[in-house]
C-alpha cells in the first residue's frame, strides 16, 4: 500500500488535470523557534468567489483575519491541522510540515480529485498532487490555505504570549528575531521552544 501512495504522488510531476474538485494547499510556521506547523486545505466554490486573495505574507493582519472569516464562510470546505512540537523535533520540520499537509487534506469534508501544494515538495496522498513553487501568489485556493494557515498559527502566538509575555510572541510570533533570542538566553526555553532547532538546543545545554 505504501508503495502505490509514493508511486501516485511521484506521477504528479507528469502534470494533467482531473476532473472534479481541486485544493489548494499551503503552510504556515516552517521557520519560527516555536509552536505547531500549520497547514491549511480549501477547496473554493467557483460560484462564491472571494475578492482580495494573495500570497498571505503580502497582505496586512487585518486583511488576512477579514478574508479568513470569508474563506470559511465560503469555501466548499475547508480544514486546517498542525503537526505538533514534539512531532517536529522527532521527525524534523519537513517531514512534520508533510505531515500536517497530509492531515489537512484527509481532514476535508469532501475528498478532491487534484491538490495544489505550494513549494516543491509533496506530502504523501491518496489522491493526485502538484507541487507548485510560489503557488500561494498563483493559485487561489493555495492562497485562501496560506491565509487560513497563517491566522490559525498567529492567533495561537497571541494565545502563547498571554501565557509568556516576556518572550514577546504577539510581535515575533515564534521567529528568530534578536528580541526573541534574548529573551531565550534570559528566560530559557518553553515547553513549546522547539528543541532540534539550534538557538533553542543552545540555551537547553
Amino acid at each position: 500500500m505504501r508503495s502505490k501512495k509514493f508511486l501516485r504522488a511521484e506521477q504528479a510531476a507528469l502534470i494533467w488535470d482531473a476532473p472534479g474538485l481541486m485544493a489548494g494547499v499551503d503552510e504556515a510556521g516552517r521557520g519560527p523557534l516555536a509552536g505547531p506547523v500549520v497547514a491549511a486545505a480549501v477547496i473554493l466554490d467557483d460560484l462564491n468567489p472571494i475578492l482580495g486573495l494573495a500570497d498571505s505574507k503580502k497582505l496586512t493582519a487585518l486583511k488576512r483575519e477579514r478574508l479568513y472569516d470569508e474563506i470559511r464562510a465560503k469555501a466548499l470546505c475547508c480544514s486546517i491541522a498542525e503537526a505538533t512540537v514534539e512531532e517536529i523535533d522527532s521527525l524534523n520540520i519537513l517531514q512534520a510540515t508533510m505531515l500536517a499537509m497530509r492531515r489537512a487534506v484527509e481532514g476535508l469534508r469532501l475528498k478532491p480529485a487534484k491538490v495544489l501544494v505550494d513549494g516543491n515538495r509533496l506530502p504523501v496522498l491518496d489522491v493526485l498532487a502538484e507541487a507548485i513553487v510560489k503557488g500561494d501568489s498563483k493559485v487561489q485556493a493555495i492562497s485562501a490555505a496560506s491565509i487560513l494557515a497563517k491566522v490559525h498559527r498567529d492567533r495561537w502566538c497571541l494565545e502563547l504570549h498571554e501565557k509568556y509575555p516576556q518572550y514577546g510572541f504577539d510581535a515575533h510570533k515564534g521567529y528568530g528575531t534578536a528580541a526573541h533570542l534574548q529573551a531565550l538566553k534570559e528566560h530559557g526555553a518553553t515547553p513549546w521552544h522547539r528543541k532540534s532547532f539550534s538557538p533553542v538546543a543552545e540555551v537547553l545545554k
